[in-house]
């Protein structure tokens, strides 16, 4: 529903802007539409993040009432590897960590996840973060090589379109402005539909 009236306001704002109006006056409505779809993003940011925290509360109480022979996935743990950190485990201290600021920390977690554990949700989502992180921390080369396994290993997830959109940070970071004029320009094409693409267009907005 909120979508269809965002859609009916850029609608009714596209006719404004076909009547005389000033320059300023469609920058301006510009503007509010940009602003509209970043504040729609970070509704829907923090609600996946509450969903995401909600599902790993509950298998980990889930886990703790398995027995140590339970062979479900989601307790499941691998021979060689730190016994005592399940994948979901990992996955909320990583989360923790970086909630607390502890960057080194976080990173070791989800790093440790990438490299042991497969998880179509969970994988991508490390991968995503470390690429966070690594941006955070100037690592700008590893932050592309995290960003890119996500795009490429799940194409579909749903945090692919802002990983594309991170790639272009990246590029930008580092003074490539041909580099990440035309990522920004791949993600607003790509997924026109997806908040990732308004904040793209908002940089090279930002960029003219």
């Amino acid at each position: 529903m909120l979508k269809f009236f965002i859609s009916l306001a850029l609608v009714f704002t596209g006719v404004l802007v076909s009547q005389d109006q000033s320059p300023d006056d469609i920058l301006f409505l510009k503007i509010q539409e940009l602003e509209e779809e970043i504040a729609f993003l970070r509704s829907e940011l923090e609600s996946q993040a509450y969903l995401l925290e909600k599902l790993q509360n509950e298998n980990l109480d889930n886990a703790e009432k398995s027995s140590s022979n339970d062979n479900d996935s989601q307790v499941f743990r691998f021979e060689g590897i730190n016994d005592d950190e399940t994948i979901d485990e990992l996955y909320q201290k990583g989360i923790n960590s970086l909630n607390l600021n502890e960057l080194d920390v976080a990173e070791g977690a989800f790093l440790k996840l990438v490299e042991n554990y497969s998880d179509e949700e969970k994988l991508p989502l490390s991968l995503f973060w470390l690429g966070e992180i690594s941006l955070i921390s100037l690592k700008y080369e590893n932050s592309k090589d995290y960003f890119l396994s996500l795009v490429s290993q799940f194409p579909d997830h749903w945090r692919s379109p802002l990983a594309h959109k991170k790639i272009g940070d990246v590029y930008l970071s580092q003074g490539l402005n041909d580099e990440a004029k035309e990522k920004y320009q791949y993600v607003a094409n790509s997924y026109p539909e997806n908040t990732a693409a308004s904040l793209a267009l908002q940089i090279l907005e930002n960029m003219e």
